[in-house]
């Protein structure tokens, strides 16, 4: 199982962008855990993932990170996710 976790803030114009998309992904992907954390309510987890930028998607597996994507780059992310999910539908 992977586990996608990407770290927003509501006032983030880039996060707002990409939740939609993010939200498409998770549809098609049943098998891959998206998780959203919000970094304004949750600053010590983010600190802890070392997240220094909005949006970062960090891709998990068997609680290590394997990949980690930085901004709103949309076909990046998909690719990524489909890399160490071994799916290629999306």
């Amino acid at each position: 199982m992977t586990d996608s976790c990407g770290f927003c803030c509501y006032l983030c114009r880039p996060c707002r962008v990409i939740a939609p998309f993010v939200a498409e992904l998770a549809k098609k992907m049943p098998h891959v855990t998206f998780l959203k954390v919000d970094v304004d309510e949750l600053k010590e987890i983010a600190s802890e993932w070392g997240v220094e930028a909005m949006p970062t998607f960090l891709l998990l597996k068997d609680e290590k990170t394997v990949a980690k994507v930085v901004g709103a780059k949309k076909e990046e992310l998909q690719q990524t996710i489909i890399k160490h999910s071994g799916s290629t539908s999306g």
